[in-house]
Formats: structure tokens, sequence, C-alpha cells
């Protein structure tokens, strides 16, 4: 299948990858629930109930830092949204924003234009959609803040040609959900945020996500390598939980990779891990974590 400008790929729902992926990400309890919720009821209200009284413009807003799993859970979301709406023929499509901005005057506007007017509503066409805009800051930055050096008449142009598109599909187009994620919340335009149903901040993982998060990662690991199942089992698993605190998911994942490769014994042979290589992986990325938001 050919994907027109914009669109970074075209997948059916319910699709059981991206459910693995919404299992992957550990929130506190009830924001899954909240987001799932808010995504059913813009497909079960919205066409039956006049905007004068809910005004639902159809746009879910995840912002947080990076490594959070905003992406994996705006796509995992689709997945249990399809899911809901058993029989439904859903659809998500993830745009590729950075595939929209052009330096030549206009281009980016004619492309947003484009992508929302005619890509996205031909696509709704066939059934419920719902549109990922990742780095939604992209497309909708905030205009109070652009730079006179950055070609700023296109970049406003472009901004609200995102926001008249978005007014007029939450007119005529009561079956397309957008889902948006940002690091960088305050570079979002701020017409843009208020057009928003929703806005969840992913925050970093507690002391307790950041343990199943790391129970998660080693249980996985030892349907390859059993001894490493057992790990979390083990003294001196909830000292290595609490060093993960201030770790967002992805580096608490990744700082296990770091552990195995902590030594050629372990690299060779993953086996070998103990809870000890952990704990000095988990100290390290925090210590690097602390350097950076500390400016050094």
């Amino acid at each position: 299948m050919s994907l027109s400008k914009g669109i970074h790929r075209q997948r059916q729902l319910p699709d059981a990858q991206l459910g693995a992926l919404w299992d992957s990400i550990i929130l506190e309890d009830g924001l899954k629930d909240r987001l799932l919720s808010q995504a059913m009821l813009n497909f079960t209200l919205r066409g039956k109930v006049d905007r004068s009284v809910v005004p639902l413009h159809g746009v879910i807003l995840l912002v947080g830092a990076p490594g959070t799993g905003k992406t994996s859970l705006a796509k995992g979301l689709a997945h249990r949204t399809a899911q809901a709406f058993r029989g439904a023929k859903f659809q998500l499509l993830e745009v590729e924003p950075h595939g929209l901005t052009s330096n030549a005057m206009g281009k980016t506007q004619r492309a947003v234009s484009e992508l929302f007017s005619q890509t996205i509503v031909e696509a709704a066409a066939s059934g419920p959609t719902i549109v990922l805009l990742d780095e939604v800051e992209t497309l909708a930055a905030d205009r109070s803040r652009m730079s006179m050096e950055a070609n700023p008449i296109d970049a406003h142009r472009a901004t609200d040609a995102v926001l008249v598109q978005l007014d007029i599909l939450a007119e005529q187009n009561p079956n397309i959900l957008f889902v948006a994620t940002s690091n960088f919340p305050e570079a979002v335009d701020a017409a843009f945020t208020s057009r928003c149903d929703l806005v969840v901040k992913v925050p970093l993982p507690d002391r307790d996500a950041c343990a199943r998060i790391l129970e998660d990662c080693l249980t996985g690991l030892g349907r390859t390598y059993g001894p490493i199942g057992r790990l979390p089992s083990q003294p001196g698993f909830s000292a290595c939980a609490e060093a993960c605190v201030g770790l967002d998911g992805r580096a608490i994942r990744k700082m296990v990779a770091n552990a195995l490769a902590s030594s050629k014994g372990t690299a060779m042979d993953p086996e070998r891990l103990t809870l000890d290589d952990i704990l000095a992986a988990a100290k390290a990325a925090r210590s690097v974590r602390v350097r950076k938001e500390d400016g050094k």
C-alpha cells in the first residue's frame, strides 16, 4: 500500500503488537482507564450530541519527559479502543510530522492542509480512524515563541492550518480521534492545547512502578535465559528498584542491557547476570541523569 505524504504507517486495528506496547507501559492505577474511557467516548458521543452542548474536538494530548512511553501508550490506546468496539473496522494512521515541513514559503501550510483535509478524511471514509501525531509541537508550534529568524510567517501559517483543520474535522468527522504526544508541552501552541479534550501528563515511574518495570524486563529476559527470570524474587531486588527511581521506563530497560554488558562474562553468558550487576548499572544510570538535570 502506497502511503500519502506525511503518513509514516497505516495499520488495521486491533493489532496484538500494539496491545503488547500497552501492557509494557507501567503507570499509576487509573490513568490508562481514564485514557481509554476518553477515547471510547469520542466514538460514542460525538456525532450524537451537538458540539454546542459538549464541544469535543476528538484530540487527546500526552505530555511528559522523553522515555516515559507516550508514543507506545498512544499506539496501545488505539489497539485497546478498537478492541472495545468489537466488529468495527478501526485503523491507525501514524503521522510523520517532519515529512511535512519545508523551508519553501507556503509549502508546509499546504502539506498540513492536504494531510488533514484529504488524506485523513479519505482514510476515515472507510471506518473509525485514530491518528497519531507524534511530536505535535512540530506542527502546532507556539506562535508566541517563534523567532523572526526562522521563517515565522510560514510556521504561523502551518499552525493556523492545523487549528483550522481540527475545527473542520470536529464538525464533520466524528469518527476520527487524534492522539498527540509532546516532550515539550511549553512549545505547543496554546490554541491547540485548548482544543484537546484531555491532556495527560505521563510521569516518571514512582518506586512501585520502577519495580514493576524492572520485574517485567527481567521476567521477559527469563523466557530466554532462565536464571534472570528468578532475580525479582531474590533478596536485593528491592534495592535495585529503589536505585531506579528518577529513571524513565525506557532508561530502566536500557540499564538492564548495560548491566548485561558490564563484563565480558555476562555479555557472553547472560545467565550470569546478578542483582549486584543491576544495582551498579542502575546507580550509574541515575548518576548520569542527575548530572544532566544539574546541567553539568
